[in-house]
This record gives C-alpha cells, structure tokens and sequence, in this order.
C-alpha cells in the first residue's frame, strides 16, 4: 500500500469547479462529473461554499444518492427528519464517537453515506474520518489476529418500554412478521422473550475486501458494541441496573469467547488519534464511501445540526 496516512477528503468549492457560489452551481458541476468515479478515486468529498440549505437538500440528494436507504436495523439513536433523512447519532455532546463504518455490523450495509450540515456546533463537533485499509494495516499485528476469526454481536431490542432501543424504532414497523421477513435470509438467528423483546445474534468478519479497490479494509464495530468503550466507572453503573443478558448490545469474538478490553480501547482510541477532522460550516455536503472510510464525531458544545442520508 502507498503511504495514505495523509488522506484527507477531496474539496470541491464554487471557485475551483468555476460555478456560482449557490445549490444551482453545485448541480451544475455535479452535471458534469461522474460521481461514482469520482468517489471511487477520493472515497470522500466535501461539496464547501455552495451554500446549500436544508430545504434545498432534496435538489442534490438524488444525483449524489441514487436510492435513498431507511436506517433499518440501526443501532444509534436518530431523528427521522424527511424521505430517508435523519439526523445523525443523538448521543451526548460531550462524549466523542468512535470511528465506524455505517451498519458495519449487519448482513448489508449502504455503500455511500450523504452528510449534510445545517448548523456547526459553536465549539468541537468536527467528524473524524479515516481510510479504513491504513487503519487495518496501522493495528497492531496481535489484535489483527485476534480479529481474523470474526465477531458476533448481539443486540437486545425492547417491545416499547425498557433501556436502549426498541425493536419497533429499530425495524421502523409495528409487525414482528415484518421484523422477521428482514431478518430472514441475513443469517442471523433471533427470538422474541415472553415479555414481547427480541434478542438477535449474528456472525460478521472484522474485516471485509473493497469491492472496487480489492483492499482488506477494517469494517467493524467491535468498540462501540463493547462495553469497555463506555468506562469502568459507566460499566459499573450499567452493570447495577441492566442485566447481562439484556444490555442493548454486546460483542464477542465469533467463537463466543471475549474481546479483551484492552484490544477495543486501542482500536478506539487509535482510530480517533489517526483520523482527520471535518470542521463543518453551514451548508457544508460531505460524500463518503463507507466501505473506505470511517466516520466518528468529536465532542461540542452548544447546537449541532448535521444531518445523514445512506444509499
């Protein structure tokens, strides 16, 4: 591999592409390229200067995401904010968000990932990004190895009262045929608890191959399903009023054995040491492939309004 710990997204401003400074300008420039080449070759780009705003989103939606994605089988909090159109992970300002790729843990996932920001945080709130094959060849050689086997993650979804997630917010339906018509088929096994909450497990590598570039690329979430990403004290607490076997979710290696706390400190961490940052300003429309590039978020103060739409 070239040496790529430089990588930093693609930028495109109205002077550079010799456009209006305006959602027309972008169109206009987005008319005269070939977006999926064009990711392929930066595998993120930033669209700064165009002015773009939130009621204008759906003009440049279609021609960056052929076919919006429902976050169906996602695992963070979100808004619903339009057709397909959420906000990004509501987790508290204060605390970072490790680098991931979207949906990393379930039997699909979007290729290409739209986001789109309508107000920057007054202080912080930048999204780290990384080339996920230099994070894998930058792990050290042990966890490499340790990870070589795969993963198994396990979720426990409530039916509308209880901690985390409920299988309804997660599925976006009311009907546990249609929850299982999606599971169906992904290789994951499921069962619903008398008390009408659901509990699924499934087998993913840690690794996957860039179907355009053949790179191994890391494509995991291992850290942030592991409970020692949340701190030993936040552990603690979690521990007293959650029972084992109903956390919102949890992750071994594939044969059921566990993750050593120390490996998913240090890929968390890791990733977030090596990452370059977004500082976003308003209008900004960030294009990233999710299979090259993870993504996290730093911490901010005051309000942040960064939207995400997958496809």
């Amino acid at each position: 591999m070239t040496d790529r710990r430089n990588w930093e997204p693609y930028r495109i401003t109205p002077r550079a592409a010799g456009v209006q400074p305006s959602v027309q300008g972008l169109t206009e420039n987005l008319g005269s390229v070939d977006v999926r080449n064009l990711l392929d070759e930066h595998r993120a780009v930033l669209f700064r200067g165009f002015g773009v705003t939130e009621t204008e989103l759906d003009g440049v939606m279609p021609i960056l995401l052929e076919d919006r994605l429902a976050y169906v089988h996602g695992n963070t909090p979100r808004t619903k904010v339009g057709d397909n159109v959420y906000t990004s992970t509501e987790y508290p300002p204060e605390y970072a968000i490790s680098l991931h790729n979207e949906l990393s843990y379930a039997h699909s996932w979007p290729s290409r990932l739209l986001f789109f920001c309508g107000r920057p945080a007054a202080s912080g709130g930048a999204t780290p990004l990384l080339d996920s094959a230099v994070w894998l060849s930058l792990l050290d050689d042990r966890v490499r190895e340790r990870f070589s086997g795969g993963l198994c993650y396990r979720q426990y979804l409530h039916g509308g009262r209880g901690f985390g997630k409920s299988w309804q917010a997660t599925f976006e339906t009311d009907d546990p045929a249609q929850v299982e018509k999606l599971l169906g088929g992904t290789g994951a096994s499921w069962e619903w608890t008398p008390s009408n909450a659901l509990r699924i497990s499934h087998i993913r590598p840690s690794t996957i191959d860039h179907p355009v570039t053949g790179e191994e690329v890391w494509f995991n979430q291992a850290d942030q399903w592991h409970p020692a990403s949340l701190g030993e004290e936040t552990m603690r607490d979690l521990a007293s009023i959650v029972p084992a076997d109903e956390l919102p979710q949890s992750v071994t290696f594939a044969d059921g054995s566990p993750i050593p706390d120390e490996d998913v400190v240090a890929i968390r961490d890791q990733g977030l040491e090596l990452a370059v940052d977004v500082a976003w300003e308003e209008g900004d429309v960030l294009l990233v492939d999710n299979l090259a590039v993870a993504h996290g978020r730093r911490p901010f103060s005051g309000s942040r309004r960064v939207l995400i739409a997958m496809s």
